[in-house]
């Protein structure tokens, strides 16, 4: 690991830290080659920046939500459809396991990932809080 990954590792965990408390903040995504930038719900409410060509893939922890879409996928586009895979030892109705899409980072400017759900469990409506998923991605080149 170089020393500008490790920077940039370091980065995410502390601004990972701090979307798991409810804050917002810019999150940087990993260097060239790390792989892709994965968001899920502690990543609600924050805007990671990823480089052109990059992969986004949200990971929402219940199969209650709705798949992500991009508000604008000339900037981040689908790349591939969702999918959708139960967890083990679910109960019926429990909405156990993870709705993941990936997306491709095309061309330069921000747009955003959402998702929702009503539902956050069988009938048990999910609070306002909870019931939306919204990430701010910054394209750049």
């Amino acid at each position: 690991m170089t020393p500008k990954t490790a920077a940039a590792a370091g980065a995410l965990l502390a601004l990972a830290a701090l979307a798991g408390c409810g804050t917002t903040g810019a999150a940087l995504a990993p260097a060239a080659g790390a792989g892709p930038v994965v968001l899920d719900e502690t990543a609600d409410r924050t805007r990671v920046t990823v480089a052109a060509g990059s992969t986004v893939r949200t990971e929402l922890h219940s199969t209650y939500w709705s798949p992500a879409t991009s508000t604008d996928p000339a900037l981040l586009a689908p790349a591939g459809p969702p999918s959708t895979a139960a967890g083990p030892s679910c109960q019926p109705g429990g909405g156990c396991g993870t709705v993941t899409t990936a997306f491709t980072a095309r061309t330069p400017g921000t747009v955003r990932l959402t998702a929702h759900r009503s539902s956050c469990g069988e009938a048990k409506p999910c609070p306002p809080g909870e019931q939306d998923f919204t990430v701010e991605v910054e394209v750049t080149r």
